[in-house]
């Protein structure tokens, strides 16, 4: 008698448990998804950046990527992949530059953010904020 009771108690304490995971298991999913309409990939490239890709509502690509030397690098490419068709809001959020702009967000191991674009000719500039807001922009010259 005192088995079977000993057993039931042991049922109710594994179903518990297996109610919470099973409630917990869909929250954990969702942590990956983030933001709702946003998908996710994250891979290892063999450079040994960790690449977290994502797709917003918008259909903007989205690259993040934390390379070896543990710097946060970010990539933003709209719809159209290949050119950067700057639409009113994000050029005024200073995601997607002047058109045929590509730009290069990163932020280095000093806590530095540096912002690197390549604009249609192929000139290289590079602005650096560094954590106290100084702000250095130079021309780092054509593509060869």
């Amino acid at each position: 008698m005192r088995t079977s009771r000993s057993l039931k108690g042991w049922s109710v304490v594994a179903c518990t448990v297996l109610v919470v995971g099973v409630m917990a298991g869909p929250v954990t999913a969702r942590a990956d998804q983030s933001r709702a309409g946003e998908r996710v990939e994250h891979r290892l490239e063999h450079r040994g950046d960790r690449v977290d890709r994502r797709l917003d509502r918008r259909g903007e690509r989205l690259d993040r990527r934390l390379d070896r030397r543990g710097e946060r690098v970010e990539h933003r490419f709209d719809r159209r992949a290949g050119r950067a068709a700057a639409n009113g809001h994000e050029r005024r959020a200073g995601r997607l530059h002047r058109r045929g702009e590509r730009v290069e967000h990163r932020l280095n191991r000093r806590g530095d953010r540096i912002e690197r674009r390549l604009d249609r000719h192929g000139d290289r500039f590079e602005r650096r904020m560094d954590r106290r807001a100084g702000r250095v922009e130079r021309r780092v010259g054509r593509r060869r």
